[in-house]
């Protein structure tokens, strides 16, 4: 009996050294996400490829802080020169449309291939509570494995076009970080989705067979600016269905005018639940990126991209300016009473704050 108390009595005190063990190591990372690496740090860790720092970079940058502004300003500044070495990828399509399966596919097919693949990942975000669920390291559960791949999940926020706020600024710091390819994964919310196209060297098109989506062929708008279209889930009874879509995008592409980059946009089919046609998709990806450098578009749009980006930076910039200065969120608070009240409309109090 006495050898069983102190049996017990030893068990306990085993425990209890684990518990005081488990708690020190909590704190210290706890302290540790505390404590923030200087900007020199943080850089140098991204250049020898630590995911940490990439991580933590991007959650500093994406941060709506003021506090935290110049420092993602000097981040980016000093990842600059070593950013614009990958091939840059935008894949959309409606929900359902298996984009998370078929980038799952194509991140696989690179990382055996000895690529780098950095996957951002972008989820929409309710309009009521503000939040996302952010699942898309769930559904790539094989790839989030892979010690050649990063996915980066974020928030679309109140961004139009289908991408996160900062996604421009993450490509950046991902190629800064040697990702030899970055997958851009929008929203999938339709023909709204052209922000991405502002972005990326290749903009690919998912669709189904089968859902009407073959009359949204000769329409204007995300097909015109599409690269390539994709027919995915090919595979079982949808093969016959993918094939006839496949024949009806192709003469709906015809009626679009020659684009300025000399490629010709392709539809392809393809499964990616069971890994088919993918290599094929990867070898025209790679053919449109050769004939684009040889007539010089592919840098000739990149420096059309950094353009845009310039103006967008500088629109946003100042709706940040305006709405954090304290003058006008007291004047804003009484406009939008007064507005309530019936006693201003919408354009005369907007006159009214931007005189201010």
């Amino acid at each position: 009996m006495a050898k069983e108390k102190k049996s017990a009595l030893k068990e306990k005190q085993g425990a209890s050294k684990s518990e005081i063990t488990n708690i020190a190591s909590i704190n210290d990372i706890k302290s540790k996400r505390k404590s923030q690496p200087n900007t020199k740090a943080l850089v140098s860790s991204i250049l020898n490829r630590d995911i940490t720092a990439l991580s933590r970079a991007i959650t500093l940058i994406e941060s709506k802080n003021v506090k935290h502004l110049e420092k993602a300003n000097t981040i980016i500044k000093q990842c600059l020169p070593h950013a614009n070495t990958s091939i840059r990828v935008g894949i959309t399509g409606v929900p359902g449309v298996g984009k998370s399966t078929f980038i799952e596919a194509l991140g696989k097919h690179l990382t055996t291939r000895g690529k780098r693949v950095a996957v951002l990942a972008i989820d929409p975000s309710s309009t009521l509570t503000k939040g996302s669920i952010l699942g898309d390291k769930t559904r790539m559960e094989d790839l989030v494995k892979d010690k050649n791949a990063f996915i980066r999940p974020s928030a679309s926020g109140d961004s139009l076009g289908g991408v996160a706020r900062k996604t421009r600024e993450t490509i950046i710091l991902c190629e800064a970080a040697g990702f030899d390819v970055i997958i851009i994964e929008t929203v999938g919310v339709g023909q709204s989705e052209t922000t991405v196209h502002s972005m990326v060297d290749f903009f690919l098109l998912l669709k189904l067979a089968g859902a009407g989506d073959e009359l949204q062929g000769i329409k204007r708008g995300i097909i015109e600016m599409a690269d390539a279209i994709t027919i995915n889930k090919a595979d079982g009874d949808n093969l016959k269905r993918a094939k006839l879509a496949k024949v009806e995008f192709n003469r709906a592409l015809l009626l679009y005018p020659e684009k300025s980059s000399n490629w010709q946009p392709k539809v392809t089919i393809c499964s990616a639940l069971h890994n088919k046609g993918i290599e094929d998709i990867w070898s025209m990806i790679l053919n449109y990126i050769e004939i684009t450098t040889k007539n010089e578009f592919f840098i000739a749009k990149r420096n059309e991209q950094n353009k845009f980006w310039l103006i967008q930076t500088v629109e946003e910039q100042l709706k940040s300016d305006f709405f954090n200065r304290k003058k006008i969120k007291t004047a804003l608070a009484e406009q939008l009473q007064l507005i309530e009240n019936n006693k201003t409309t919408p354009f005369a109090a907007a006159d009214y704050l931007l005189k201010l």
